[in-house]
């Protein structure tokens, strides 16, 4: 949760110095913002794919393992489809994006606001943040009455890093192999699904 909690005290930082006209100009600039997020998408990339204790991991599992972030996908997706017509001031297209951030709160906003602005920016990081404090608060609960796997759907994304500690004490070592290949699936997939939707 710590690093959840510093990435919104930026965020509020920012927020504050800004209504205040204390961020020069120039760092408003969205051609600056792209190219700190081409930078963020190497490092992710980087990170990725010189983790070779997941790659291993990866390796020794059978087809099962991908139920669980197609399961991320398609109960993510379709939640949102359908509740969607109870948020006022949102479209599907939009509410799908959000939701494909997959907890990934970091990168999904940025893209957001890239494409679509601040306002949804922002909402896409509130709502994935949530999911990840959800998960880093609830899993306890989560296991127990949904199942051991339940909270690797729950963490999204964030099932290979921040929530795995949780992950892996209450629902059994033997679901960290599980956890790390969806969130490493998830993180993959959030640059490419959040932008596909928003471009159709």
């Amino acid at each position: 949760m710590k690093g959840s909690l510093t990435i919104l005290s930026f965020f509020l930082g920012g927020l504050i110095l800004s209504l205040f006209g204390l961020v020069p100009g120039k760092l408003l600039d969205q051609d600056l913002t792209m190219y700190i997020l081409y930078v963020l998408l190497f490092f992710v990339g980087a990170m990725v794919g010189s983790d070779r204790e997941t790659w291993h991991k990866i390796r020794q599992l059978d087809f099962r393992i991908v139920l669980a972030p197609l399961t991320v996908i398609f109960g993510t997706l379709g939640a949102i489809a359908v509740f969607s017509f109870l948020i006022p001031g949102i479209n599907m297209r939009d509410s799908l994006a959000i939701g494909a951030g997959f907890g990934y709160y970091s990168l999904s906003s940025v893209i957001i606001t890239n494409l679509r602005g601040e306002t949804l920016g922002v909402i896409a990081l509130a709502v994935n943040i949530t999911r990840e404090i959800l998960t880093l608060t609830l899993t306890p609960l989560i296991a127990k009455y949904f199942g051991n796997l339940a909270p690797v759907v729950s963490g999204g994304a964030t099932a290979m890093d921040t929530t795995l500690p949780i992950i892996t004490k209450y629902s059994g070592k033997e679901y960290a192999a599980y956890a790390i290949f969806s969130g490493f699936i998830l993180t993959i997939l959030v640059p490419i699904l959040v932008t596909f939707i928003l471009k159709i």
